[in-house]
């Protein structure tokens, strides 16, 4: 028995059984999106290359392809190669499953609880495979009901489908473009490629509910009009002001993570104005809210200057350096070293709403602050200059000088001194090796 149901109602199967009807709920049934007639974008017609796509995300695309199964480029990676960016990563969607994947990828785990993911290794690259999502039936949706306090986030979703519904799971129109390696086209289930002409930021489905299953679209959506220079939809920005306050129940530890992304994408001013106009601020740290001033926003406009100016070093950006030029203009850091037995009191404390701010990265932001009256000390003794190169917050140190500091004589000074110096071997290659001794001989015995 088949069945097809919309979005929006679960239709009941209507059976004749001895020229009486009567409606039943098939459990076996399955909600998926209404059949819509893709737009398929052929290679002559658009600008994506293969020269363009990670060589391992190829060799994982081809892999797939050779197994018989479908694999499509997905996600960000197909948008920002439409628009001629370069893409932070490639993520693939396929039709087969982790555990289909995990066998065909010897060095790939599979990770996730609420939607499982395979990541396959290529070194320190991670490359994201995710199989096809359905739409996930009515029991496991987000409660429909007039109060969003009733409302709950789907807490677990391991339920494949196909790449069709898979594109009506996506967030916005903009990431749900897919691009097939076995035609070199582009697949465009949801008016994306419109959207990307257009300059908007719309969401797939009703953004009121989309908001509801995960708050933290609300802040994905104001970060990508600020990093593309596009538009939200009027929807979309009506929807952020009847539901911001629903970012505060978002997961801690995915808010902190966003918010280390807007950091290191080198549009943080822009955005974090932007949340602060769409009242998203409030909810998510109201420190930076009530404390933001042209300090602030000179701090952040310095750190974007400099990650424009070095796109391929955003290693240098660690979280100490990121959290740093967003807190130290607003709070206070405490400098003096912290010897405490409690480890509960250990170490200057900043708070930035319910976000859980890292011990050890606020430990590396004092240390590196505490390192910026020494290196711009033109006084310095070479032997102080010397234990300073091997400190473990020399770099971050170095960094933050780059960034946020005017004295370029001391830049220049420090630069030249790295140059200059000479690696020193670490404790551990200056340990003796143990000399070997032969096998002991045992002395005769005396009768």
């Amino acid at each position: 028995m088949s069945c097809r149901l919309t979005y929006r109602k679960l239709w009941t199967l209507v059976l004749v059984r001895t020229g009486r009807k009567r409606r039943v709920k098939s459990p076996s049934c399955r909600i998926i999106p209404p059949l819509v007639e893709p737009l398929v974008i052929p290679r002559a017609d658009h600008s994506i290359s293969r020269d363009q796509i990670d060589p391992d995300a190829l060799k994982v695309l081809y892999r797939l392809r050779k197994f018989n199964h479908v694999a499509y480029l997905v996600g960000g990676s197909v948008r920002d190669l439409l628009l001629n960016r370069e893409p932070k990563d490639f993520d693939v969607g396929t039709s087969a499953h982790p555990h289909e994947v995990k066998r065909l990828f010897r060095n790939s785990w599979i990770i996730g609880r609420r939607f499982r993911l395979v990541h396959v290794k290529f070194g320190q690259k991670t490359i994201e495979v995710a199989t096809f999502r359905r739409q996930v039936p009515t029991e496991n949706q987000t409660k429909k009901t007039n109060d969003p306090s009733e409302r709950r986030p789907i807490s677990r979703d391991n339920t494949f489908g196909t790449s069709e519904e898979d594109a009506f799971r996506r967030d916005f129109t903009i990431n749900g473009l897919f691009y097939d390696i076995a035609t070199f086209s582009v697949i465009d289930y949801v008016g994306g490629l419109a959207d990307l002409r257009n300059g908007l930021i719309r969401s797939i489905g009703d953004p009121n509910d989309r908001f509801l299953e995960d708050p933290v679209r609300m802040l994905r959506a104001v970060s990508f009009a600020a990093r593309l220079g596009f538009r939200l939809d009027p929807l979309v920005r009506r929807a952020i002001r009847q539901h911001r306050g629903e970012i505060a129940n978002a997961s801690p530890a995915r808010m902190i993570e966003e918010l280390y992304k807007i950091l290191r994408s080198g549009v943080s001013a822009q955005t974090y104005r932007s949340l602060l106009k769409t009242g998203l601020l409030t909810y998510i740290a109201p420190e930076i809210e009530q404390a933001a001033s042209p300090n602030l926003w000179k701090s952040l406009k310095a750190l974007d200057s400099y990650r424009t100016r070095f796109t391929n070093i955003p290693q240098n950006l660690t979280n100490a350096v990121l959290l740093g030029s967003l807190v130290t203009p607003i709070h206070p850091i405490d400098l003096s070293p912290h010897r405490t037995r409690d480890r509960k009191e250990k170490g200057p404390r900043i708070s930035l709403g319910q976000l859980p701010i890292a011990r050890r990265d606020v430990e590396r932001l004092r240390q590196l602050l505490t390192l910026q009256t020494r290196l711009i000390n033109p006084q310095l003794p070479p032997r102080a200059q010397q234990a300073i190169l091997h400190r473990g917050a020399f770099q971050d140190a170095m960094t933050w000088l780059e960034i946020h500091s005017k004295d370029s004589d001391a830049l220049n000074r420090w630069q030249t001194l790295i140059a200059n110096s000479t690696p020193r071997q670490s404790r551990h290659n200056q340990r003796r090796k143990p000399r070997w001794r032969g096998k002991r001989k045992s002395r005769p015995v005396r009768s």
